[in-house]
């Protein structure tokens, strides 16, 4: 649910008269298939590990199937899954929904994520609801603000074989206390970070943090307290902790303690125990492989010693898309706690998506933890840079395509395949970005097309579609160019907010675009033709509603020839003319509204016409003509070399004569044009000084006005004739 709100109220006391400082225990119930959960958790981490907040608050985090257990074999849910469906519901202990200080619980958990603060509702404490969305430094604080009757200490120790722990508790009272059911100890093994490849469930979620993964000696029973209390009392015990089989990394195993009444749920104390250095352990820090353009590339790791002992050497198995390589031997001084980065050999590097990871082996002494010695990365690889289009519409299941590929700043949830939704509903088919659940806020994701370089100008078109879920969401899709292989990137189209959506208001559910609500986009590439380059579409999370992208096409334009005519150069004003233009299969025109590639206009002076194509995949390119207008003298008028310019008779039926008196001898061009700009008549004449006279047939000419244009390289002259028969 989209920024998930509660309803309800709860008054519930805590009691005030204790006198030791609390550490205050907020529990999450999160999921691996939970989206909000996934877009939630980052900033709920970055809270819960404030160094004003560390001193307050300890956290453990319960992987709930809410709404449905992860769908992989192995899950965090499922390794512990016994002790998880007896916390989050009612039926074993389990915490109900809506349970208050008088009501018996009748139901559990029933929403991811939810947080509870000592065993009560997040509201107790100020918080909106207990979505955790809502937990603040306030809410915190205010939890963290009722002493206790308690104080807890805890002590860890390795074993001998660094495969358990012994755990010490020593709990004494700092004033009288009665528990209203059975008051218990619990001790919850938690791995305070976990890291994954690729995520356990179906949303995203990679990173998790302070994942409960054992409770000692069992979750339901606890460890057995007294129901009351006196001043100064004191209970101690040790309990063995072996670590389960399904461990990820021994140096990140910790330990939260807390004792709870059971008849109200209410937590008294807690205590924190954090993860003990090992004596020898070397982890796999990182691994770097930029983008490259060649077939090398040279990876930069950097390793840490996380143990209790120097480390001298070590070795590193490296791993190309999967196929194991020579080992790197690797010596010299690596201080307790120090980190070295340094790059290994160079590895070859094969076209699109690639994947580099490596292994740290025969450390100096004995690694006790070999579960945090490998680390991954993934990186692009573009040796070829293809000259054929790219048309792309996400209908094959393998995503991402071929030679595409995805990145993000945050290791999470990236651009996936939908099949409930294609660009104005010709598929069902498109990429998605889930700024509504799974990408939170900041977060910002790439998806690369596969390198292209054109001899003639690129140009893309895409279709996309976006809602806000509220008018000050700002979630940006950018359109970045570079053609040197990444270092640098060119911005080619920017829309966030109220630009980029496709709808006219704001949408509170998860935005799916009906066939209406999608947008053509065009991105001019022209100044990329004969280059190199790479494209990436970038979306920049800010929490708002789905963006959607699809019918991707990136191709040369074609070069085009536009010609361009007028029926009649030279016209009288008001004069109809026919332009005609040709080379193209759409046309834009200038100074008019009309469309095609032939219109018919009646300017009143001398006009220039452009005429632009917009063809698909095609340069666009234009054409002018000037529309050279007179005005016209009729009967009688005077053009340079002619005295005198008659028709008769006029009107005519059959026939007319164009009486012409000139000057002196000269080739003329006799036209007449209809009502609307066609040649109805054409014909060139050698005149002499003097009369002259040219028979116009018109038998077979509708009625209607024409002009007549008499031309020569004097000049140009125009008149009326009326056809009525």
């Amino acid at each position: 649910m989209k920024k998930n709100l509660f309803a309800g109220l709860m008054i519930v006391g805590l009691s005030a008269f204790a006198q030791t400082p609390r550490l205050s225990l907020f529990e999450e119930f999160t999921g691996e298939n939970c989206a909000p959960c996934a877009a939630t958790n980052p900033g709920l981490n970055t809270i819960l590990a404030a160094s004003t907040n560390t001193s307050k608050v300890v956290a453990i985090k319960w992987q709930v199937p809410i709404p449905s257990a992860p769908t992989p074999t192995w899950s965090l849910y499922k390794t512990n899954q016994a002790e998880i469906d007896w916390r989050y519901t009612g039926g074993g202990y389990g915490y109900p929904s809506q349970w208050t200080s008088t009501t018996a619980p009748t139901s559990g958990i029933n929403a991811a994520p939810t947080g509870l603060f000592d065993g009560q509702h997040q509201w107790v404490f100020g918080a909106t609801s207990d979505h955790p969305f809502y937990v603040s430094n306030s809410v915190i604080s205010t939890a963290q603000s009722y002493t206790s009757a308690f104080s807890i200490s805890l002590t860890t120790a390795w074993d001998n074989t660094y495969s358990s722990y012994n755990c010490t508790v020593n709990i004494q009272a700092s004033a009288t206390f009665t528990a209203t059911g059975s008051l218990l100890f619990r001790l919850v093994m938690i791995e305070k970070e976990i890291h994954f490849p690729t995520p356990p469930g179906t949303n995203g979620e990679k990173d998790f943090e302070d994942v409960a993964i054992k409770s000692f000696p069992s979750l339901q029973a606890g460890t057995p307290m007294a129901g009351v209390w006196a001043v100064n009392q004191i209970q101690t015990f040790t309990l063995n902790c072996p670590l389960p089989s399904y461990v990820r990394d021994k140096s990140q195993v910790a330990f939260v303690g807390f004792i709870q009444d059971d008849g109200n749920r209410k937590v008294a104390q807690a205590v924190r125990a954090l993860p003990k250095l090992l004596p020898n352990d070397a982890q796999a820090v990182s691994v770097s492989v930029p983008m490259t353009c060649t077939n090398t590339a040279t990876p930069m790791v950097t390793v840490k010693n996380l143990g209790n002992n120097a480390i001298t050497g070590f070795n590193i198995t490296p791993y190309v898309n999967s196929v194991p390589g020579s080992p790197f031997a690797r010596s010299g001084n690596l201080a307790v706690g120090a980190s070295t980065t340094f790059a290994l050999n160079s590895i070859n590097v094969a076209q699109g998506a690639n994947t580099f990871s490596y292994n740290i082996t025969s450390v100096t002494g004995t690694d006790y933890n070999t579960l945090n010695n490998t680390a991954l990365v993934k990186f692009l690889g573009v040796l070829n840079y293809q000259g054929t289009p790219v048309a792309e519409g996400f209908l094959a299941s393998t995503f991402p395509p071929t030679n595409w590929s995805t990145n993000n700043n945050y290791n999470g949830a990236t651009w996936i395949r939908v099949t409930n939704a294609g660009g104005f509903g010709t598929s069902s088919e498109s990429t998605k970005l889930d700024f509504y659940n799974t990408i939170p806020a900041g977060a910002v994701n790439e998806l690369y097309l596969p390198a292209v370089s054109f001899s003639g100008a690129p140009t893309m078109s895409f279709d996309v579609a976006y809602a806000q879920y509220a008018a000050a969401d700002n979630d940006q899709l950018d359109v970045e160019v570079s053609t040197d292989c990444g270092l640098t990137w060119t911005n080619e189209y920017s829309k966030a907010g109220t630009v980029l959506t496709t709808v006219s208001a704001p949408v509170t559910p998860a935005f799916v675009p009906t066939s209406s609500q999608w947008r053509k986009e065009v991105v001019n590439l022209a100044a990329y033709a004969g280059m190199n380059i790479i494209i990436r579409f970038v979306g920049t999370s800010d929490y708002g509603n789905n963006l959607y992208i699809d019918n991707i096409n990136l191709s040369a334009c074609l070069a085009q020839n536009i010609t361009l005519s007028s029926s009649s150069p030279t016209s009288c004003a008001g004069q109809p003319v026919t332009l005609t233009a040709g080379g193209a299969t759409t046309y834009s025109w200038s100074s008019s509204s009309q469309t095609g590639n032939q219109i018919t206009v009646s300017p009143a002076s001398t006009t220039n016409y452009v005429v632009t194509s917009n063809d698909p995949n095609s340069c666009k390119n234009s054409a002018s003509i000037v529309q050279t207008v007179n005005q016209c003298v009729g009967i009688g008028g005077n053009a340079l070399n002619i005295s005198q310019l008659s028709l008769s008779p006029n009107p005519a039926q059959n026939v007319t004569s164009l009486n012409i008196d000139l000057v002196q001898t000269e080739i003329y061009k006799v036209t007449v044009l209809n009502s609307v700009g066609q040649l109805v008549h054409s014909s060139t004449h050698n005149l002499s000084t003097g009369a002259n006279s040219i028979a116009i047939h018109t038998e077979n000419w509708a009625n209607g006005v024409y002009f007549v244009n008499v031309s020569s390289a004097s000049g140009t002259t125009n008149t009326k004739l009326t056809i009525a028969k």
